[in-house]
Parts: C-alpha cells; sequence; structure tokens
C-alpha cells in the first residue's frame, strides 16, 4: 500500500504544473465569462499568481539544463511573488483597509526572498533552503488567513475556503519540522510523508481555487440581491416622494389656468411662489435620485485631486446664505488652519451642500448654524451644528439607511426624502471617510464627517 502513494519527481513536476495550468484556464475563463467588472480584477489577481507559480516550477524542472541561479533563486523568486498576488486576491474579498494588507502582503514577499536568496549565496543545503521556503510562504499565508478568521462575516463558502487555507498552512509548518528533523538531501525526494504532502497540496489548490470562485460567485449574488433590494426601494421613492410635489404643481397650475381673472396680484404672486417652491422640491429629489442611481451603478467616477477644505465650505457657506436670511439663521464658518485633502471636489459639494440644506430646513427662525472644519490625526473632520429641532432617538438610528429611510418635516413644513444623506454616506465611503451624527431632540443636532488628509495619502 505504501508503495501506491510514493511519487517520483516527475510525477510530482506533472502534478503541480498541470494543476496549475488548468487553474489558470478556470480562472482566466471565469473571469472574462461570468465576473462583474470588479470582480474581474480580483480573480485574475489569482490567475497572474497561478501564471507565476507554473513559471516557477517550469524553472525548478530544469534544474540541470539551466543555471541554478536561475533554477533555484530565480524560480523560487517566482514562487514567492506568485504566493504575494493571490494573497493580495484573498485580501480583496475582505472589507479591511486594502492598501495597508497589500503593502503588509508585498513587504512580506520581499523579505523572505531576501533572506532565501542569502541563504542560497551563502551555500546552504537543499534541506534548509526547503525549511526557509516553507516558513516563507507560511508567512505569507498567514496575514490573510487570520483575517479570515477575525472578520466576523461567516457564510458557508467563506468557512469552506478558509478552512482550505487554513490547513494549508499546516500542512506547509508540518513539512518544515519534518525536514528539521529529518534532513532531505535532494529536492525531490521519494518518500512516504512528501508523497502524501503533495497530494494533499495539491487536492487543497484544486478545491482552494474552487472555493474562491464560489466565494467571488457569493459576493456577487449578494451584489445583486442589494442592488435589487435598492431599485424596489429607489422605486418606492419615486412613487411616494416625487408625487407630493408634483401633485402640488399640478393643482396650483390649474387653478392658474382655469381661474387667474378671478385672482388678485398678490395673490397670483403667492400661487407662483408656492408652485416655485414645489418644483424646486421637486428638482432637488429628481437630483438626488439621479445622482444616488449613477453611485449604484457606478456611472459617478470617483475623480480625487488636491482641494483645498476651507475655500470649498466657504463657497458652500456663501451659496447658502441667502437661504438662511429667509428664515434670520445665521450661518458662520470657523477654521482656523488651512487644511488640504485629496477629494472628489464635486462630490464634496454635494455632501456639503446637502448637510447645510438639512441645517437649514430644520433650524427655528432666528436660529444659529456653525460649520467647523479641524485637523484629528490623519484626517480632516467636518462638522455642521444647529439649534434646531434635533433627531428622536428611533429616527437616529436608521439614518444613511435606503431600507430604512426616514423623513422629518422642517421648521416651515419642508419636505424631504432622506435621499441626500444616503448620498453623502455613499460619497464619503468612496472617500474612506466616515459620517454620523450627534443629536438630541428639541436641542439641535450636529453632522460629522471625515476626509483622508492630502499628507496621509502621500505617505
Amino acid at each position: 500500500m505504501s508503495e501506491l502513494l510514493l511519487l517520483d519527481s516527475k510525477t510530482v513536476f506533472h502534478l503541480y504544473f498541470w494543476a496549475n495550468f488548468f487553474i489558470c484556464i478556470l480562472i482566466f475563463s471565469y473571469s472574462i465569462s461570468y465576473a462583474t467588472s470588479e470582480n474581474r480584477q480580483i480573480i485574475q489577481k489569482l490567475g497572474y499568481g497561478k501564471f507565476l507559480l507554473s513559471i516557477g516550477w517550469i524553472l525548478i524542472a530544469l534544474r540541470t539544463i539551466v543555471p541554478d541561479f536561475i533554477s533555484i533563486n530565480v524560480a523560487n523568486t517566482i514562487i514567492l511573488a506568485s504566493c504575494c498576488y493571490e494573497t493580495i486576491a484573498m485580501l480583496s474579498m475582505l472589507k479591511s483597509d486594502e492598501k495597508k494588507s497589500y503593502k503588509l502582503q508585498i513587504g512580506i514577499t520581499i523579505v523572505t526572498a531576501i533572506v532565501f536568496n542569502i541563504a542560497v549565496l551563502l551555500g546552504s543545503t537543499i534541506n534548509t533552503r526547503i525549511i526557509i521556503m516553507s516558513l516563507a510562504v507560511f508567512a505569507i499565508y498567514l496575514p490573510p488567513t487570520i483575517s479570515y478568521f477575525t472578520e466576523k462575516r461567516y457564510t458557508f463558502f467563506r468557512t469552506f475556503y478558509v478552512l482550505c487555507y487554513a490547513t494549508f498552512e499546516v500542512l506547509v509548518v508540518m513539512r518544515a519540522i519534518n525536514n528539521y528533523h529529518n534532513p532531505q538531501q535532494d529536492f525531490f525526494s521519494h518518500n512516504i510523508f512528501d508523497s502524501l504532502y503533495n497530494i494533499s497540496l495539491f487536492l487543497l489548490t484544486l478545491i482552494g481555487t474552487v472555493g474562491f470562485l464560489l466565494l467571488v460567485k457569493e459576493k456577487q449574488d449578494l451584489r445583486i440581491r442589494k442592488l435589487l433590494k435598492d431599485r424596489n426601494q429607489f422605486f418606492s421613492i419615486i412613487a411616494h416622494d416625487l408625487r407630493g410635489p408634483l401633485g402640488s404643481s399640478f393643482r396650483l397650475s390649474k387653478i392658474l389656468t382655469k381661474n387667474i381673472e378671478e385672482y388678485s396680484q398678490d395673490e397670483i404672486k403667492e400661487i407662483i411662489e408656492m408652485l416655485h417652491q414645489s418644483n424646486k422640491n421637486s428638482y432637488k429629489l429628481l437630483e438626488n435620485l439621479l445622482d444616488w442611481s449613477q453611485v449604484q451603478t457606478g456611472m459617478i467616477e470617483y475623480s480625487p485631486k488636491k482641494i483645498a477644505l476651507n475655500t470649498l465650505i466657504k463657497e458652500n457657506v456663501e451659496l447658502n446664505k441667502n437661504l438662511a436670511l429667509n428664515k434670520n439663521i445665521t450661518l458662520s464658518f470657523e477654521s482656523t488652519e488651512l487644511i488640504e485633502v485629496d477629494a472628489d471636489k464635486n462630490m464634496i459639494d454635494t455632501i456639503v451642500r446637502n448637510l447645510l440644506s438639512n441645517a437649514i430646513k430644520f433650524t427655528k427662525k432666528s436660529g444659529e448654524i456653525i460649520v467647523k472644519i479641524q485637523k484629528t490625526p490623519k484626517k480632516a473632520e467636518i462638522s455642521i451644528t444647529d439649534n434646531g429641532i434635533g433627531i428622536p432617538d428611533n429616527i437616529k438610528g436608521k439614518l444613511f439607511k435606503i431600507n430604512e429611510i426616514v423623513t422629518q418635516k422642517g421648521t416651515e413644513n419642508e419636505t424631504g426624502s432622506g435621499l441626500g444623506l444616503l448620498l453623502c454616506s455613499e460619497f464619503i465611503k468612496m472617500h474612506q471617510g466616515e459620517i454620523w451624527t450627534e443629536s438630541e431632540a428639541g436641542k439641535g443636532s450636529t453632522f460629522k464627517f471625515t476626509l483622508p488628509l492630502l499628507e496621509t495619502k502621500n505617505n
């Protein structure tokens, strides 16, 4: 029985090479045929990793034909790079800070490649090199494996996938320990342990790849279900909130067209002002709906540029001063230093405009609104504070959620759809910032959001 499990070096090479070759075909075929544009990039990273792994194995198999530098140094460096690509693909599926995670993976890969190449130059044995490579691979796969375990989102495919890589990590460590206690003279040893190790690794490679593709598909399906749910909510908002102002406009225009001769100049002016306000509400709702739908479908491009946050906010405060004056509200802007951010100007304009409009809507006559910006560690914090009617506790937790949109009438019965806050939340997410509110019913509200500082993104 034990003889049947023994694999010679040629079999091992064919096993790894053809497995990776067919996996590459599977991955790139899936990315072209089924994946969305977002998921296609993630899948292709995995494909590049498998492709590099195939090249590494070819160079190792040519050990007696090509120079040792190519078959040992270059080949193993390529294999470590392939591991790096694969782990970056794994991390792309998580909600963690991608840039920091990628830098960590690249850093670990560079360090392990340097250590291995130094060991080769110093004339280390085959066994030592195998132990170093085993520990290097373990180190590269460890951070994403831990990240999958610690992120609290459990599904069948996610659990299945992470268990595959946890088993893979255990196997790699077992090989390093085995080689430490039983030194290996040849790269391809002909023993039971190595044969079982290679068979297990081959099966895990296939199962892990299928698990990854299923995980991507699951993510894609969840995204589609969310879009369908949001679409239904979208139509619900149109049906409910657009009917009000449009109905008012229709009735007012009907009054004017049928009975205009019966009204005085002042009455006609009042009706026209009401008609204007109704049309203005309709236009604002349509504008927010259009912006929100473009965000959901990826039609709005995030185009960050260096902007002076002070100037942008000051411009928006000046534009809203007339609206505030109509309610005799004092609108002021406070800033102690110049703050620059790398942001999309149009998006930040929309955020500030919506928050200022809400503050004016929910502040009583002769009230006060203060806009402040300040630096916090690595971020710029913008706050808009009013002394208006505040937000009840039962509404506070439902803000920024499309499936629980709630509306409040303003101090002069101004209406709104609640979509402006949702749009603000979407735009701030694109900037890797946060938005929240601090409020107490009857005592006013403070809306705050953060943006990464310019120097943070450049470092």
